[in-house]
Parts: C-alpha cells; structure tokens; sequence
C-alpha cells in the first residue's frame, strides 16, 4: 500500500464573522498576491480578521482589504510586500456582477471566511453575509453556553 498523503497547508479562518453574521452563501474566488506573500501565507503568517471585501460593477473588480499577511523574514529588501496592502481578487465577471448586487443591498456584506490552497493555488472562500441584530448573537451565546453544561454533565455521569 501506499503512503498517505497529508496536506501540510494551513489554513486561515475567520473565526468572528460566524459571530457576527449570517452567513447566507459562499464562494471561492483566487487572488492575486506576490511571491513573499504565498511564502508568509504558507507559513501561517496571516489574519483575515479585519477584512472585507468590496466589488463593483464599473469598473468590474473585486479587492479584498484590512487583511494582514506578515511579510517574509527571508525575502530580499526589493521583492518584501506590503502587509496590508489592498489585494485583487479574481473570479469570473457574472461572479462579480452577483457579489455587487448582494452587497448593494441593505444590510448585506461580502467577508473573507478562510484563505487556503486548491492544487498549489491560494483560495479565498468569500461569504455573502447579513449582519446579525445584537438579540441575535445574545441568542447564540446562551446556546452555545447551554450545549456546553450539557455536554459537561454528560461527562460526569460517564
């Protein structure tokens, strides 16, 4: 038999938009970055926290901004990135006329969800996301907090 391959590549999640958001659709889009970034990305050197996306219609284009990728320690002086430079994302143009009309609309937004590799390539899953009310993520927490004691008095009777 054969040796299992294990995928060695991180992957970079947005952990505060599911609380912050409803996530209403999903997709995959690629971006552009430079040499120095995939290394750092690679690495694990990078934070989708702050980020958001905004697409347009005129001219037809989607940037990803507010992420942080660190920059390379062993790149040289001339090929070192910006960390929070604007990036560009690609994806095909009824991609992006669909995007711009979602988050055009009231209460809607487009969010990095997770960055990782597809077939050596860096992948940005973008989430087309609502904003939650506050009862909302109140509602959310209580659960959240309630599966927990549950979960905690199971392992006591065990």
């Amino acid at each position: 038999m054969g040796k299992k391959k294990t995928n060695k590549t991180p992957e970079i999640l947005n952990r505060k938009v599911r609380h912050e958001y409803h996530i209403e659709d999903s997709i995959e889009v690629g971006i552009v970055l430079r040499g120095s970034e995939v290394k750092s990305i690679r690495n694990g050197q990078a934070s989708i926290a702050e980020g958001w996306i905004r697409a347009s219609e005129r001219p037809i284009h989607l940037k990803l901004h507010g992420v942080h990728i660190a920059e390379y320690p062993n790149a040289s002086t001339g090929h070192q990135h910006e960390p929070t430079r604007v990036r560009a994302l690609l994806a095909h143009k009824r991609e992006i006329k669909k995007l711009a009309a979602f988050a055009q609309t009231q209460g809607h937004t487009l969010v990095p969800l997770k960055i990782y590799f597809s077939n050596n390539k860096v992948k940005v899953l973008v989430g087309l996301a609502s904003s939650k009310r506050k009862s909302d993520k109140r509602q959310a927490l209580a659960k959240k907090d309630a599966k927990r004691e549950m979960e905690r008095a199971m392992k006591r009777t065990i």
